[in-house]
């Protein structure tokens, strides 16, 4: 049994990251209804960002917690001013271009982050130092769960929670929820849809930076190449939840993260990928629009 609950916490960890990563991508859709697949590089570029300040930091001799607390802070701020960038140059531009346009502007601007990391820090694969220390009640439990898995659970949670805040009673939630149904109508009351538009890209882009560090100080090490592989698996959880609907990309990451976890600890890592991709297909067979997604009708 201890290892089962081993296996559902682990799967619990993944779909943390998934999930705050995939909130990014379903939120884009849901406003612009496109794909920012340059969005696994801002998560990539945001755990680069925290080791530089980690580094800084430990040579001054700051507490693990207040290192932490630093990096992150850094990491949301050079990240959403990534999204922010990236959404300025690559995308704003297209937004009236046929729809294969700003796709293959994602797809280039991935590229790009991608080869910029590289040529700044290393093809290798480069050490993250362990900012969460042992929790002292969390003894009896290591063999099952450990500290970091706490922190990431519980920033996790407080970041959704600000989130659906945010979108549900704040009047940029609002002008958001507006923009995402009508751009037209939402201008013709007065919404700045480009600012509301940037806004979007900024708070996905904090939230896979948050992704982005805590991952990286769970399991200790990054290199240039971890963005692609969290994209690619973020952005199958928002498709497998419904993309376009929070709820969804949280359910679907979750879901991804169980399923394989499950199938590394009782088949075999080998199949890990396997089994994820085979889940969504299954789901795009019977529910094309994802679990939690809603099948759009058009008139002819």
């Amino acid at each position: 049994m201890d290892y089962f609950f081993e296996l559902f916490l682990g799967g619990m960890t993944r779909g943390s990251i998934y999930a705050l990563i995939a909130l990014g991508y379903t939120m884009v859709y849901g406003i612009i209804g496109l794909i920012n697949f340059a969005h696994g590089e801002i998560y990539m570029i945001g755990a680069f960002t925290a080791l530089i300040i980690a580094d800084v930091l430990t040579v001054a001799g700051l507490p693990d917690f207040a290192i932490l607390a630093l990096a992150m802070a850094a990491a949301i701020v050079y990240s959403a001013a990534y999204g922010f960038t990236v959404e300025k140059i690559a995308y704003k531009p297209l937004r009236s271009a046929p729809r294969l346009s700003p796709l293959i502007s994602a797809i280039g601007m991935s590229i790009f982050l991608q080869n910029y990391v590289l040529l700044a820090q290393t093809s290798d694969f480069v050490p993250f130092p362990n900012l969460i220390p042992d929790f002292a009640f969390m003894e009896p439990y290591a063999h099952i769960i450990g500290s970091s898995e706490i922190v990431i659970f519980a920033v996790t949670a407080l970041a959704m929670a600000g989130l659906t805040v945010l979108i549900k009673f704040t009047r940029i939630g609002k002008a958001m929820r507006a923009t995402a149904q009508d751009q037209k109508m939402a201008m013709l009351v007065g919404i700045n849809i480009n600012k509301i538009i940037s806004i979007t890209f900024i708070i996905g882009s904090s939230l896979a930076a948050i992704g982005g560090v805590l991952i990286a100080s769970h399991i200790g090490q990054i290199n240039f190449y971890i963005g692609f592989i969290a994209g690619i698996k973020a952005f199958t959880a928002a498709v497998l939840g419904g993309i376009g609907s929070i709820p969804g990309a949280v359910l679907g990451s979750f879901i991804l993260g169980w399923t394989e976890s499950f199938a590394t600890g009782y088949i075999s890592s080998d199949y890990e990928d396997v089994f994820a991709f085979s889940l969504l297909v299954l789901i795009l067979i019977f529910r094309p629009a994802g679990i939690l997604g809603r099948t759009e009708s058009s008139k002819v």
